[in-house]
């Protein structure tokens, strides 16, 4: 044990004299002087499947703690917000808390010395005390210039200081023979370090201060997000370190400005809570034996599917995810009470569907409502009761009319009635019944009008738009909470919201449709994604057209398409010159066969039309303006403010030798992609009027 040292060094050292101190603390006057203090740095150590790892703060975190560990909050519990304010480390118990999620608190040290061994990666530190010891020995070398001091500790725990630049720790050895031979024999030393400075420890700037906007990130089916198996919060880690690259790679401008910070991105869980509600014991009391660990898996991950469309654990899940960001939102106005940015959320997976119910079920604020107007809201009401009149009529109940004006009945609310209301109101039975009848045989009627025509018929129940009602249409009954927020836009990665939609029922989305509370939303997706789904299609059903192709971080396309574009196009080049070629050929063959009088007719216009020849070459290069064609902009609704959704990744050289070998790795990719948040960082700055310093080929 490295503490037990203190005991040796000081009798090592007691016996040499103490030379006198000069003016400036660490600064020895004597010839073999030259000491300085060490500088330290702090670290928080990491536990990764049983492994430990020691990393370091950021150089602006250290500063930070060590500033108040120099003014004597070491003493008091005073807490050090750290890694952009996701963690706070307790200085006193030398402790670093998760702020956002929940997580085990780490270690974390004030480290000055380190050691390395054969089988050891990366520098260690050692413990506090420990450094102080050996910093006092090494302080005591160096102003008396006396070097390859042993220092031995009880634990047989050997520490030689042959020289600044030589330093080494022998351990003890589990066995020992009657010969006694010496540690130094024994067994390879471990390389030991002084500061920080010397182990070659990759130490990060720290992030920027300013934070301009808010991004929630809600995770797909299972406990692990990626192919490594690891958790959201370490893969929203990821993520999150990308676009600090991105910012600095391609905002340099606005950052040399000061015009932006950075995005935080906030990792949200609902796995968890749903797991925790003993479902889970359930599952195993009737789970099969055989085929253990599959079966475990699939209780873990697939069934989460099926867990959302189950009336009770959806309610549970959309509960766990709404009230999680409202939390998380309101905990992050508390620590940055200076934020005046902008929120928006993003759903991996079965979490984009997730998010995608919870938004078509907001409430946007009448004020705020472009649809509306309050004039129009009354006369929508007139118009509402003067429906509820019409049927009242034709049911022979116009008697009742004064009862559902008086609650403020109107066509949409008169379909949402129960028996219960309807006797609640003083409906008599057979009215009530009659009633009833009425309202069953209408959704019936509508039912069966979606299924021949795929269209909502002509007065929608709900009294809202028909599309509104499309979209909702198939949705588990549950009670769909509000967000505290109304966010800006609405990424989905890998998303099946599409494949849902249509399984809904939903055939056609109106284009004019839009989420109630979110104006922006992006459909990014890789090409080999099994998951993934379009949604453009389902707004323009009549026209084919490709997604847009997201541009490369670096700003061109991958080679490998290049080349396959560049071989394609080379392709229908010779196809129509080849054909053109024919072309022209049997024009030229069967005009020799007419008669002299027709070609002396003919050659005056080949005289006044030289180039007349050359029509059937333009004829036949029709097929290249066929596709240009395209290049005109779509108009895909309002689900995006009228910009595109549907955004698909380049895929890598390597990927497209085999598109189902690399299927799961297009799923789970979007964590480490830089194009995918280069795209997120775009949209979002591009709400604040900051774009990029050069804009990338075929970016909208």
């Amino acid at each position: 044990n490295p503490r037990g040292v203190r005991r040796d060094i000081a009798m090592a050292t007691a016996e040499q004299p103490q030379p006198p101190r000069g003016p400036a603390e660490g600064a020895e006057p004597e010839p073999g002087g030259g000491y300085e203090p060490v500088v330290p740095h702090w670290f928080y150590c990491r536990v990764t499947d049983g492994r430990e790892r020691w990393v370091p703060f950021s150089s602006q975190d250290s500063e930070r703690l060590e500033e108040a560990f120099g003014s004597g909050s070491a003493q008091a519990d005073v807490v050090v917000p750290t890694s952009g304010g996701r963690y706070d480390v307790r200085l006193q118990q030398r402790q670093r808390v998760a702020v956002y999620w929940d997580e085990e608190a780490s270690e974390v040290r004030r480290c000055t010395w380190f050691y390395k061994g054969d089988k050891d990666n990366k520098y260690i530190p050692y413990s506090e005390t420990f450094s102080e010891e050996l910093e006092e020995a090494y302080r005591i070398a160096v102003t008396l210039d006396e070097w390859k001091k042993k220092l031995e500790s009880p634990s047989r725990e050997i520490i030689i200081l042959h020289n600044p630049k030589l330093m080494v720790h022998y351990q003890p050895v589990a066995t020992s023979d009657d010969w006694g031979s010496t540690p130094t024999e024994q067994g390879r030393p471990r390389t030991v370090k002084r500061g920080v400075e010397n182990i070659a420890a990759d130490i990060p700037n720290g992030e920027p201060l300013q934070i301009d906007h808010l991004v929630f990130v809600v995770h797909g089916i299972g406990p692990a997000c990626d192919i490594r198996f690891r958790s959201i919060v370490q893969c929203v880690n990821d993520f999150r370190n990308v676009s600090l690259s991105m910012l600095q790679a391609h905002f340099k401008k606005a950052q040399e400005q000061q015009q932006i910070g950075r995005v935080e991105f906030l990792p949200v869980n609902w796995h968890s809570s749903l797991h925790s509600t003993g479902v889970d014991v359930d599952l195993e009391r009737i789970t099969l034996p055989s085929i253990n660990r599959l079966r475990h898996f699939i209780n873990d991950t697939i069934l989460d599917v099926f867990f959302y469309n189950s009336s009770t654990y959806c309610q549970t899940i959309v509960d766990t995810v709404a009230s999680e960001m409202n939390r998380l939102y309101q905990l992050f106005l508390q620590r940055n009470p200076l934020f005046k940015g902008g929120v928006s959320i993003a759903g991996h997976s079965l979490g984009s569907l997730i998010l995608f119910d919870l938004l078509t079920n907001q409430k946007a604020a009448p004020e705020q409502d472009e649809q509306s107007t309050e004039g129009s809201r009354t006369t929508s009401s007139n118009r509402g009761m003067e429906e509820v009149k019409e049927v009242l009529k034709k049911l022979e109940l116009s008697e009742y009319c004064e009862v559902f004006e008086k609650e403020k009945m109107d066509r949409q609310a008169l379909f949402l009635c129960m028996q219960e209301n309807l006797k609640e109101m003083g409906i008599p039975l057979g009215p009530r019944m009659k009633l009833l009848n009425y309202i069953s045989s209408q959704k019936e009627m509508q039912v069966e009008h979606r299924a021949t025509s795929g269209s909502p018929s002509e007065h929608d129940l709900d009294g809202r738009s028909c599309q509104y009602r499309d979209v909702g249409l198939g949705q588990v009954s549950a009670n769909y909470p509000q967000l505290n927020y109304k966010p800006s836009i609405f990424f989905a990665f890998g998303s099946p919201i599409g494949m849902f939609l249509t399984v809904r029922g939903v055939k056609r989305i109106d284009p004019n449709y839009s989420l109630p509370t979110c104006k922006g939303f992006f459909n990014i997706f890789h090409p080999f994604d099994p998951v993934a789904y379009r949604i453009e299609p389902m707004i323009v059903p009549d026209v084919e057209f490709e997604p847009m192709l997201l541009p490369h971080h670096k700003g061109r396309k991958r080679m490998h398409l290049e080349l396959k574009e560049g071989l394609t196009r080379m392709s229908v080049d010779l196809k129509n010159n080849l054909l053109g070629s024919l072309r022209v050929a049997w024009q030229s063959f069967t005009r020799a066969s007419l008669p002299a009088l027709e070609a002396a007719s003919a050659d005056p216009e080949l005289e006044a039309e030289p180039g007349a020849e050359k029509q059937p070459d333009t004829k036949a290069d029709e097929p290249p303006p066929a596709v240009k064609e395209e290049t005109p902009p779509i108009n895909v609704g309002r689900l995006n403010g009228g910009n595109r959704i549907d955004y698909v990744l380049q895929e890598k050289p390597i990927e497209s030798f085999n598109e189902y070998l690399f299927a799961l790795q297009g799923h789970l990719c979007y964590w480490e992609s830089e194009d995918t948040v280069l795209l997120v960082l775009k949209e979002i700055y591009q709400t604040q009027g900051i774009t990029l310093d050069q804009p990338l080929p075929g970016s909208q």
